[in-house]
Formats: C-alpha cells, structure tokens, sequence
C-alpha cells in the first residue's frame, strides 16, 4: 500500500511540471551557453578560416580572398585579405530583392580583371546552406552589372544565375522580373561607364563554393596534360566570363548554430557584439594561439588586454612630415580634391603641408564629436571647428540642425576660389568617432552638395555665406536665404548621385540610415 507521501495530488501536479520545465529550460540554456562559447567561437572560426584557405588553393592561389564584411574577415588572415565587399543579406531577403545604390561595390571589378575573379567570402548562422547575400544579393549584383557595362552581348550574358539548390526558380523569376529597375536606378548615379568599361574586360558570373562541395571536380585551375605552361590564360575558369566565387564558409548544422557535442558553432564570426567583447579580426589573428589555450573564464580579461594593447598602437606612418609635405597619413581618406575625413582626433603636424604638385595647402579641420556642446562654442579659430553632436542615433538627428553651421563655416574657409591671398590651396577635413565612416561621410555628402556645383566636388559655388558671427543661427540663416536666392535646391536623385561618388571612392564608409535621413532633410528643407 502507497504511503501518503507517495501520493501525487492533482492540484500539485502543475507545480511540478512547472519545477521540471524550469529544470529543463535551465539545462538546455546552460548547454547552448557552454557550445557557443568564445572558445568555441575561435575554434570554428579558425576551422572555417582553414577551408576557406583550401578553397583559395583550389581555384588555383591567384584569385584573392576578399572578405564580406563584417563577418567574412574573421575568415581570412589580414596577410591574405585582398579587399573587402558590402553585400548586404538583407538586401536578398525574399520579397525584398534590392541592388543597393549606397553600396555599389564597384572598387571590386579591377581586382576582378587583374586575377580573373574572385573568392566572396561570408557565413551563415541556424542551420541555413549559405547566406541570402552570397545565394542572391551577389548574383543581382553581377546580373546589374553584366546590363549595363556589356548592353550590346547576347541575352545569355545578360541572365540571372542563382544557385538552384538554394533559390527556387519562382523565386529567380521574381528577381528577374525586378533587374530592369534595377538597371534604371544604377544609371540614375551617372556613372563613369566608359572608365567602368575600361577595368573589366568581361561579364561576370557568380558560383558557389560550400563544405559540402567537391572542390576541385569542376575547377579548370591549372594547365592540364599537353597543354603550353607559358599560356596565361591556362587557368581561367569560364572563356567568356570573369568568375565570382561565393563561398560560404561555415559548414551546415542542422537544426541551429550548434553542432551536438562537438563545439562547433555555424557562422560563429556573426554577431560580434553579442560575444567578442571587441575583439577584431586582426587582433584575432595575431593572438590566435594564445587566445585558444587560455581557459574560457579568463578569456574576457585577456580580451580586454589585447584590445587595449592594440588600440595604443600608433597608427602606420602615411609618410612626410609637416615641413617638408609628405602623403596622407594612412587614416586619412580623399573623397574630392578639396575634401577628406578621418577618425578622431584630426591630425594636425601629420597632415602634408604641400600637395602633389608642390603647392602649399591650407588645412581646415572639422571634428564631430561624441560630447554635445552649444553651438556658439563650435567654432575654435577660421579653420577649426569642433562640433558636439552626442552618440549614436542622438548625433545623426543633431547632425541635421548642425549642418547649416558646418556648411557656412567651411564656405567661408574655402572662399570664392579654395585659395588664400598667398596661394595657398585650402582643404577640409572631417572627422568623427567611426572612423570618418559615418557621421563625417554625412557631413561631407552635405558640403558637396552645397559648396560645389559639380557631382564630383571640383568646382566652387560662388560664396554664398552671408555676414554675422561664426555659428550663429543668423548667419546660417542668411547663407540659408542667399543659396536660395542663387536658385540652389536639392532633391533625391542629385544626393544620390553625390552619395554614390562618395561611396565609389570609399566603398567602406558607412553612414547610417539616420545620418542620411538628416542629411537628405537638410538639403531638401534647404530652399
């Protein structure tokens, strides 16, 4: 006979199944914590990292690893890094199809042309074949491109190829039916086509690498028997095409990121600031041994040191000195002749003091910083201007109401001409927290658009800033009214086309959707 005790009344029995769900939950919580680990993260990076080095030596070695950032630089060592791509996933997502107008990777066709190709290298995370940005955003990419740069080729070249054991044809025929307008908005930019025309030589085709690939079974890498080793063109893969390969570097894990009991976490260079603790890529790779044979409660500590470490590391000389004018220190990126931007600090004795042709020039330095400040204490002198605009999504909103100040007190630096009275030749310079990627790209669309009346940023407008004291909202309000009165408006397509020109010559700026949308209001409320 069952002792009292033994007995399971119902009103307990939610109660206890409640303490053994929570038990469970607790179990498998602790389970995923411990397989996605960082350890484990660096240990299936640096798995991946060494296929995707087989893949390289498949194709032949000469075809460079170029990284689809964020996450496919965790992939490659920095020494065989040949670029970097911008291929958004989200920008493949069924029923969102899009080629991104802001992120032309166009940088990538000369390297193309002078390797026959190139290995795309990116992840994907819960148990998915490969990402939508290699399966579908890349192929749009180069099906755009195909159109616009070979017009006058058969159809076939002009087709959308897609890797058919990942996007349905249903799916293909739906992209498809979008490439026209795609088309339309490229165009829109104005390109150079002639100079695009001039860096490749042929159309481009996308194929895919995976884990589960043979590699090598259908790669035509090398000179085979009989054939003449002195022939360059011995290892292409395609007659008529230049090869895109998109290879997806982690290997598949049904069911989610992780791999049973073995550790291994699918796409574990995805989401880094979920786990990395800052930890870069580069600082990876220097330290990957040590990094994988120190015990996982004392990797966040060791983390922090090694970022440290890295972060008071001088940055590598760019050459000269300010007496005798030298080149750009390497921090610092050229968008026009008369622009630059570049993290913050600005430079100051780094910065050349002639330019290539010998001339001397006459730096002023616009810094963005993350610390808000009233705008009567921006400017500092006629050629330096500090303005405080915040963090984050705070600082793209304040970005918008600075720009009439920023814009009016460069106009009055640059002057009619960009010249002093001695001849000396003025530039600008911008920097922000991101790097000069975010916050200073804004700043810097804005003062193309309104202190210069080509698409290029060459010419001068005429100096519209009106009288009043630096900052002020009078002042601003006046240059505000004599630009109007000059018949200068924007609209949409124009920013786009100067957005573009930025983006081609820094492919890795990146300013986010807020910035824009505060540049893009101040620019069109500007009438």
């Amino acid at each position: 006979m069952s002792a009292l005790s033994d007995l399971i009344f119902p009103s307990q029995e939610p109660d206890i199944i409640i303490n053994n769900n929570n038990n469970i939950n607790r179990i498998l919580g602790d389970l995923k914590r411990s397989n996605l680990s960082i350890t484990n993260r660096l240990r299936s990076i640096r798995e991946d990292a060494a296929f995707v080095e087989g893949v390289a030596a498949a194709f032949g070695g000469r075809r460079p690893l170029v990284a689809n950032e964020r996450c496919g630089s965790w992939y490659i060592r920095p020494g065989r890094k040949g670029a970097s791509a911008y291929f958004k996933s989200t920008d493949g997502h069924t029923g969102q199809w899009k080629f991104s107008t802001r992120r032309l990777n166009l940088h990538l066709l000369p390297v193309i042309e002078e390797h026959d190709g190139i290995i795309i290298v990116d992840s994907t995370r819960r148990g998915k074949r490969m990402p939508d940005s290699l399966s579908k955003t890349v192929p749009t990419w180069c099906c755009v491109l195909n159109r616009v740069l070979f017009p006058d080729l058969d159809e076939s070249h002009h087709d959308l190829h897609v890797p058919p054991n990942v996007v349905s044809d249903s799916e293909r025929s739906q992209m498809l039916s979008r490439v026209p307008g795609f088309v339309a908005s490229f165009l829109e930019l104005k390109p150079d086509l002639a100079g695009l025309r001039a860096q490749v030589s042929k159309p481009l085709r996308p194929t895919w690498v995976t884990q589960e690939t043979e590699l090598g079974r259908h790669m035509r890498v090398g000179p085979g028997p009989g054939d003449d080793d002195d022939d360059d063109d011995d290892d292409t893969i395609f007659d008529s095409f230049r090869p895109v390969v998109c290879c997806t570097s982690s290997r598949r894990v049904t069911g989610g990121e992780m791999s049973g009991h073995s550790g291994y976490v699918q796409g574990a260079g995805d989401d880094t600031e979920n786990w990395a603790l800052d930890l870069t890529p580069p600082v990876f790779w220097d330290n990957i041994d040590l990094l994988l044979s120190t015990p996982e409660p004392d990797l966040p500590s060791l983390i922090g040191t090694l970022v440290a470490g890295a972060a008071s590391r001088p940055n590598p000389p760019g050459g000269g000195d300010d007496d005798d004018g030298g080149s750009l220190p390497s921090t610092v990126r050229q968008l026009t002749p008369y622009l630059y931007v570049c993290p913050l600090p600005t430079p100051t004795v780094s910065l050349p003091s002639r330019d290539e042709a010998g001339v001397e020039v006459a730096w002023c330095r616009v810094a963005l910083s993350s610390t808000t400040t009233p705008a009567e204490t921006w400017v500092k002198a006629a050629d330096s201007m500090e303005a405080g605009l915040g963090k984050h999504k705070a600082a793209s909103r304040n970005l918008r109401v600075a720009l009439a100040n920023i814009c009016d007190f460069v106009s009055r630096f640059l002057g009619p001409d960009g010249k002093e009275d001695g001849g000396k030749r003025k530039r600008v310079i911008v920097a922000d927290e991101s790097g000069g990627k975010d916050l200073a790209i804004g700043a810097a669309l804005a003062l193309i658009c309104c202190c210069f009346s080509d698409e290029e940023g060459h010419v001068l407008r005429e100096q519209v800033a009106a009288g009043g004291k630096d900052g002020d909202e009078a002042a601003a309000a006046a240059a505000a009214a004599a630009s109007a009165a000059a018949g200068v408006s924007f609209n949409k397509t124009m920013i786009k086309v100067r957005l573009g020109r930025i983006m081609t010559v820094m492919p890795d700026a990146n300013p986010n959707r807020a910035t824009l949308q505060s540049v893009n209001s101040f620019l069109m409320d500007w009438r």
